[in-house]
């Protein structure tokens, strides 16, 4: 199976790209070879971009307390697991305290530092990290691999707050709806929403159908229109039905 997921707002939009981008720098900083190391690095660059919005970080701390007031409503529930909503709320309690103890702007750290900025401002250049343009960035990725490793955790270790605080809200927003079976006819699939507001859809199908979904959505309508890919790989309508799963996801 595979997930397809489409932000409804350009916060949740925002915080998928940084998801994305925490996923990408995390395969990378594990490698071994410089080069492996230097989409690393360039990585951390393309997250200060994308959290440059001064005020990510106090939403982050905003959505993570009223999470917090919410779970704290469903205590008296006899339904509901104790240890499990006390382990959330535990989780939840850490990471807002880390996320307010990270102090100044994200990434300011990275900023500070003159020679991580000389790097930064000859990545945007293609080819502009040779080793001739930058000869102490050429020496330094000739450093031992667990060197590199250390200093690249050092450099990203400000940034971490940001990350669990959007990892955990992204995962209570993925928790908060739950998957319903649907049937694009001839494929296309069109639902009514009614001005209900919601945050993020995920979209899951069987792989092998080869069916790949555009979608476009707004408070008072979902459209889905899946297409297929030939050898050229561009993409033509799909007139088969199509199976798949329709989670629709609010806090």
């Amino acid at each position: 199976m595979i997930v397809y997921e489409y932000p409804f707002n350009e916060r949740i939009r925002t915080l998928l790209r940084l998801e994305d981008l925490y996923e990408k720098f995390k395969f990378f900083v594990h490698q071994e070879h410089p080069m492996q190391h230097h989409v690393a690095l360039a990585t951390i660059f393309d997250m200060l971009e994308v959290a440059g919005r001064a005020d990510l970080k106090s939403d982050l701390l905003q959505e993570l307390e009223r999470q917090r007031q919410s779970l704290l409503g469903y205590r008296m529930n006899p339904n509901v697991q104790a240890e499990t909503l006390d382990a959330i709320l535990a989780e939840l309690d850490g990471v807002s305290s880390a996320l307010v103890a990270a102090q100044g702007k994200t990434g300011q750290n990275v900023r500070d530092n003159e020679w991580l900025m000389s790097i930064r401002g000859r990545t945007i250049i293609p080819g502009g990290a040779c080793e001739f343009d930058l000869p102490s960035y050429y020496a330094w990725q000739k450093r031992p691999a667990e060197q590199r490793f250390n200093d690249i955790a050092a450099w990203f270790a400000p940034l971490a707050p940001l990350f669990d605080a959007l990892g955990l809200v992204l995962r209570l927003l993925r928790d908060s709806g739950g998957p319903v079976k649907m049937i694009a006819v001839a494929g296309s699939y069109q639902q009514m929403l009614q001005g209900k507001v919601y945050q993020m859809l995920r979209l899951t199908l069987d792989e092998s159908l080869g069916a790949i979904p555009e979608i476009s959505a707004n408070k008072y309508m979902l459209w889905v229109r899946f297409t297929s890919q030939g050898g050229d790989l561009k993409p033509k309508p799909l007139e088969d039905d199509v199976p798949f799963e329709l989670t629709l996801c609010n806090f």
